[in-house]
């Protein structure tokens, strides 16, 4: 797969779209307990960003009918980048406002649930590989997938507790570098 010039390309868009979405994966929990201030609401922002993602599948499949793959994926980017500015600037208290992230931001992730996978496979049929390497193609691509995990968790937690922050205490010094880490960076 790697001596394809598409895939590396597909790749590379797909492990930084990955990590931008695992920062925030990573560290929900942290903004909902210490910058929103609202623990007991965690259930029902998971549930909202899961079953907005889900819901959101046929709405985004359309979508490809009119865009295609590529425009669509980027659409979902688009808006994941507009509702993670808004979220940046949410404070203490903002349950209504973070309910709204996490719908309009499940909706986004609607398209990287479909559409990375679905480009990956055109581009294992345009090099010919179709019935004989897939394996190698999807192996790549998982590994990608969860190193993207393991480096948000890795790179984002250390990089906090650098800039100040730590769990449970609301500094504004720490809450503003939670804040970047969760809704800026990515």
């Amino acid at each position: 797969p790697w001596r394809h010039a598409p895939f590396r390309r597909l790749m590379g868009v797909f492990v930084l779209s990955g990590l931008a979405s695992a920062m925030p994966a990573t560290l929900v929990l942290f903004f909902i307990q210490d910058r929103l201030a609202a623990p007991a609401q965690e259930p029902l922002f998971l549930a909202t960003y899961f079953v907005c993602a889900a819901v959101s599948l046929p709405l985004w499949m359309r979508v490809v009918g009119r865009l295609g793959l590529a425009r669509t994926w980027l659409a979902g980017m688009g808006l994941s980048v507009a509702v993670f500015i808004w979220a940046a600037t949410l404070s203490t208290g903002d349950v209504l406002g973070f309910w709204s992230v996490c719908a309009l931001s499940g909706l986004a992730l609607g398209t990287d649930l479909a559409l990375p996978g679905a480009l990956l496979a055109g581009v294992i049929g345009d090099q010919g590989d179709r019935g004989q390497r897939e394996g190698a193609y999807f192996g790549w691509w998982n590994l990608a997938a969860k190193l993207n995990l393991a480096l948000a968790a890795g790179l984002s937690l250390p990089l906090l507790g650098w800039l100040g922050y730590q769990p449970g205490q609301s500094t504004p010094h720490g809450l503003f570098a939670l804040t970047v880490a969760y809704a800026v960076l990515p």
